[in-house]
C-alpha cells in the first residue's frame, strides 16, 4: 500500500490496496486506520467491491448505523443509499458544511462512502480539517469558546421540509443533541471545532460574563456561532475529491466536516455510505 498526501492540511490517496482484502487482513486494516487518524480522510480508486465487502470493511471500525431519512439497502442494513436522479429535481439539494449525525447524542465515528454512478463532471465532495480550524483560531476566541456547548438539530435540517406532523415525530425520535463547541478527539487527543450546519444555538452563552443586555445575547451569540461555522469554508483547511465509479472515501467524522457540491446537471449521482456508530461527546 502506498500513501500519497493530497494537501498540506488534510487527505491522502491510497493505492495498491483493496478494501475487500483489508476487511479480512488485520495488519492491513490497522495500517489504514493509522493513516486515517493521521490524514483524517482517505481516498481510493478502482474499488470494484460488493456491498457485502463494503459493509464488512466498514464494520472493522464498529457497528453501522441507519439513517432516519435516507434509506438503507434492504439486504445490507447500515448501507445508506444516497441516490440523486434527474427524475426527482426537488431532491437535488445537497447540504451545508457538516459532520454526519451531530444531531445524535453519539455522532458517527466515521464513514465509508463509495461511488456507484456519478456525473462526468461535477458532484465533487470537499472535506475540511476541523482540528486545524480550531488550532488556527485567534487565542481570544479559543478562550471565549472553551466552555461553551451547543445544540444540534435534525428537525431544523432534514425535518424542515416535512409536514409538521412528520417533522415533530422526527424530533420526538431524535431530540436535539447537545455537544461541546470544542470536542477532544478520543484517539488523538486533538481539540476539534465541533459546530456545523446542524448547530442551532449555544446552550450556555447567556451568562453575566457574556451578556449585559438582551442585545448582547441575540446579536453576540449569533455572530460568534456563524463565525465558528464559517471556518470549514476556509480553503487552506480543505481537500476536494473528484468522483469516479468505484472510488471510495473514508473519513474520520469526529475531526472533519464535508460538503457535497451540487453543481452537476440533471443526471444520476448514486453513492452508498456505511456510517460507523460513534460515542457520546460528553
Amino acid at each position: 500500500m502506498k500513501i500519497e498526501q493530497l494537501t498540506c492540511a488534510i487527505g491522502a490517496e491510497l493505492t495498491g490496496v483493496s478494501l475487500a482484502d483489508a476487511a479480512r487482513d488485520d495488519a492491513l486494516f490497522e495500517e489504514i486506520k493509522a493513516a486515517l487518524l493521521q490524514h483524517k480522510v482517505l481516498f481510493l480508486r478502482n474499488q470494484d467491491i460488493s456491498r457485502a465487502e463494503h459493509v464488512a470493511f466498514a464494520r472493522r471500525f464498529g457497528e453501522l448505523e441507519d439513517h432516519p431519512v435516507a434509506g438503507s439497502d434492504p439486504d445490507h442494513p447500515g448501507l445508506v443509499r444516497i441516490y440523486k436522479t434527474p427524475d426527482a429535481p426537488n431532491d437535488r439539494y445537497e447540504n451545508a458544511w457538516h459532520s454526519d449525525g451531530t444531531w445524535r447524542e453519539a455522532p458517527a465515528m466515521g464513514c465509508v462512502l463509495r461511488c456507484v454512478e456519478c456525473p462526468p463532471v461535477g458532484g465533487d465532495t470537499m472535506w475540511a480539517n476541523m482540528a486545524l480550524a480550531y488550532e488556527r483560531l485567534p487565542e481570544q476566541i479559543k478562550q471565549q469558546i472553551a466552555g461553551l456547548r451547543a445544540r444540534h438539530s435534525i428537525e431544523c435540517s432534514f425535518g424542515a421540509a416535512m409536514h409538521i406532523e412528520r417533522r415533530l415525530a422526527l424530533k420526538a425520535q431524535f431530540p436535539d443533541a447537545e455537544h461541546p463547541v470544542v470536542r477532544t478527539h478520543p484517539d488523538t487527543g486533538e481539540k476539534i471545532l465541533f459546530v456545523n450546519g446542524f448547530t442551532t444555538h449555544f446552550t450556555n452563552f447567556h451568562t453575566p460574563e457574556n451578556v449585559r443586555y438582551g442585545q448582547d445575547f441575540t446579536q453576540g451569540t449569533s455572530a460568534l456561532l456563524q463565525y465558528l461555522i464559517s471556518q470549514a469554508a476556509i480553503p487552506e483547511y480543505q481537500v476536494r475529491w473528484r468522483w469516479q465509479p468505484n472510488s471510495v472515501a473514508i473519513w474520520d467524522n469526529r475531526a472533519t466536516q464535508h460538503y457535497a457540491v451540487m453543481d452537476y446537471p440533471p443526471c444520476h449521482r448514486k453513492m452508498e455510505r456505511a456510517g460507523i456508530v460513534g460515542t457520546p461527546t460528553f
